[in-house]
């Protein structure tokens, strides 16, 4: 095991040891407290020297311990311990690395002091209240500001120390904020306002040290940054850049932190505080490039990227990074992409955090409740939204890409819905956010902006969800001799029922005739698809029209002969067989060959076809045979007489368990 020092006191320096504890080195740690102390964790191989080391105390500790590295991740601004550790690395030899802070991105209204005193100096000219942010140990300095314990508010670490020093300078309690960070922007924004500040002390200490969440508060409150600046720095690298030489160095490896966040519609206002906090805490942010600008902070690496495989590259790439935040919009459980990512996040340390859906964010906009909505998406999927809006009294929908609300509001229309009710959100969240209502075929000609939702209500929906529709429901050709078989309500009910669907199933109807099957099939199969097959050409314009009819993108047909015309289908789980001509033995075999588990339901009315699929049933282990006639009452003058229909002798066949 390697032998590594570190020499702390800053976030880097804390952030740098825990990262160390995940490797095969023993670490010691010196801090000068033991505030300090607490601030890390506890770790097998990990030791703490909680003290103030002077240089001849750090010689005789290296020259002990004989260290593989000193790493040097005390303050920018404690430039005496920098000096002690490189003279003491010097004298017995020792590699050290110096883990710098890197400078921030500064306002240009701020104003640049050279030392405590000049700020001091700089702030007795001035009116308003103020906030320090330097620490205690130099708040004595602050005295000379006229009205300093009426004007003067004070942010230190929650010791005693500072209190005592808080106490000395004549610092009233009230104006004491004794608290230890990480702050993040929100909470010095509530700081600032709580005191109605007019500036605020600080000293660049960087991301680590909340430079920027300080800077973005000053922004937004109006407050302005008085920047104490910094001493001259040596030569070193950043944490990222220290942590990726430790990698080569010594082959260590890195397990990063990944946080995938909801930022709910957009705005930052609509973030919750708990995701607020872990995006400014990145060093890395990867999602689209809309969010990235919406929520980036200065110094943080962006990668634009949304397809889960492409996020993961960009993790595996990067070793550097150990606090990685993947952005999503909305809720990251609510059509995310975090379901699809999580599996390819292997050995990293990942979190979830939840967002404001858009659904529960727009409903509440428009004062509906949304436990009876049906959520769907049209964004990147394919969803048959007319049947979705044709069964339910409301649907919510995520529409994305120009012109998709319009798009939407088309299609319910040309479905003989241009009657429902539509409210479209725009821009949710955003201060230009724009809600318009109306009914589908009104906002069929309006253009709405790609980042929409809408919330489609249907007063009259149908209800219905047994199997069984009327056979009148179906279009047929009536020319003679030209009349496509269908199978018959009670008999497709019966048939349906043998199948035991499920809504992902996989479905052939082999013989499809006018579709009747195929319809029913693919209104329950939801979220599974159905193939058509059929060889009559007379029928195929049948089948689209009825497709068409009742809106299903889940059914396709398929013009042919089985078997031929199966070769390329998806495995089924689900067969129905209409009719084979003559080609049974070879449909069953073609089926069974892609799922030798699925679940076969023929029909037959000639006694050739009962006797042939009578054959089969020794064949699998579950089997069953059912007859059943129909008879229908027809009127003949005032009377009703009942006529017979031919009988049909229903088949169910399957190798395994059968479905209970």
């Amino acid at each position: 095991m390697y032998n590594i020092c570190v020499f702390g006191g800053t976030t880097e320096g804390r952030e740098l040891v825990e990262f160390l504890n995940t490797q095969p080195c023993t670490v010691t740690a010196c801090v000068a407290t033991e505030y300090g102390q607490t601030l890390l964790p506890e770790a097998e191989h990990l030791s703490v020297s909680a003290k103030k080391l002077p240089v001849d105390e750090i010689v005789s500790l290296l020259s002990h311990e004989r260290f593989d590295l000193v790493i040097d991740a005390t303050h920018p601004y404690a430039q005496s311990i920098t000096k002690s550790i490189a003279n003491a690395c010097r004298e017995t030899g020792t590699p050290c690395r110096r883990l710098l802070r890197g400078a921030s991105e500064i306002s240009k209204d701020a104003i640049f002091v050279e030392t405590v005193r000049d700020a001091a100096a700089f702030l007795a000219g001035t009116e308003g209240n103020i906030l320090l942010t330097t620490g205690s140990k130099e708040l004595s300095q602050y005295t000379s500001i006229p009205g300093f314990s009426q004007r003067v508010w004070a942010r230190v670490l929650p010791m005693q120390a500072s209190l005592d020093a808080c106490a000395q300078a004549g610092l009233l309690p009230a104006h004491i904020f004794a608290m230890q960070g990480p702050f993040s922007a929100s909470l010095n924004e509530a700081m600032l306002q709580s005191i109605h500040a007019h500036y605020l002390v600080t000293k660049d200490g960087g991301s680590a040290g909340g430079f920027g969440e300080k800077a973005l508060a000053a922004q937004r409150t109006g407050a302005r940054l008085v920047v104490i600046g910094r001493p001259a720095q040596e030569a070193g690298a950043d944490l990222a850049e220290t942590i990726q030489a430790l990698c080569e160095q010594f082959g260590f490896s890195r397990s990063p932190c990944v946080s995938v966040v909801g930022i709910g519609p957009g705005s930052e206002a609509a973030q919750t505080y708990e995701v607020r906090g872990v995006i400014e805490r990145a060093d890395c942010l990867i999602g689209a490039q809309r969010m990235l600008c919406a929520v980036a902070r200065p110094g943080q690496k962006l990668f634009d990227a949304i397809a889960p495989e492409a996020i993961a590259s960009i993790i595996a790439a990067h070793p550097e990074c150990a606090q990685i935040t993947v952005v999503m919009s909305g809720d990251t459980g609510f059509y995310s992409g975090t379901k699809k990512l999580l599996p390819l996040l292997t050995g990293c340390r990942v979190q979830i955090l939840p967002g404001l859906s858009s659904m529960s964010y727009f409903c509440a906009r428009l004062g509906a409740s949304y436990e009876d909505v049906v959520p769907v998406s049209l964004h990147g999927r394919s969803c048959d939204i007319a049947r979705a809006v044709r069964r339910h009294t409301k649907v919510f929908a995520l529409v994305g890409g120009d012109g998709g609300m319009q798009a939407l509001c088309r299609r319910l229309t040309e479905s003989g819905l241009g009657y429902v009710h539509v409210s479209v959100g725009e821009r949710l969240s955003y201060p230009d956010e724009a809600i318009t209502r109306g009914t589908a075929r009104e906002l069929s000609e309006q253009a709405f902006d790609k980042l929409s939702v809408a919330l489609i209500e249907n007063d009259h929906p149908d209800d219905i969800v047994t199997s069984g529709l009327p056979d009148e429901a179906f279009l047929r050709n009536s020319e003679p001799g030209k009349l496509v078989p269908m199978t018959k309500s009670e008999v497709r009910c019966v048939c349906l029922s043998k199948l035991r669907l499920t809504q992902n199933a996989v479905c052939w109807d082999v013989g499809a005739g006018t579709g009747s099957v195929s319809v029913e099939m693919a209104l329950l199969a939801r979220r599974g698809s159905v193939y058509a097959v059929e060889r009559n050409e007379t029928a195929l314009p049948l089948l689209e029209e009825n497709r068409k009819k009742f809106q299903l993108e889940n059914l396709y047909i398929v013009p042919g002969s089985a078997p031929d015309a199966c070769i390329d289908l998806p495995a089924p789980t689900h067969v129905f067989l209409g009719g084979t001509a003559g080609k049974l033995d070879a449909v069953l075999s073609a089926a069974l060959e892609k799922n030798p588990n699925v679940r076969i339901v023929a029909t037959a009315v000639t006694l050739e076809s009962v006797g042939a699929l009578s054959a089969c049933m020794k064949d699998f282990s579950v089997s069953e045979c059912v007859s059943m006639q129909v008879s229908r009452g027809k009127a003949a003058g005032p009377y009703h007489l009942m006529q017979g229909q031919n009988p049909v002798y229903i088949f169910t066949l399957q190798n395994g368990s059968a479905p209970v």
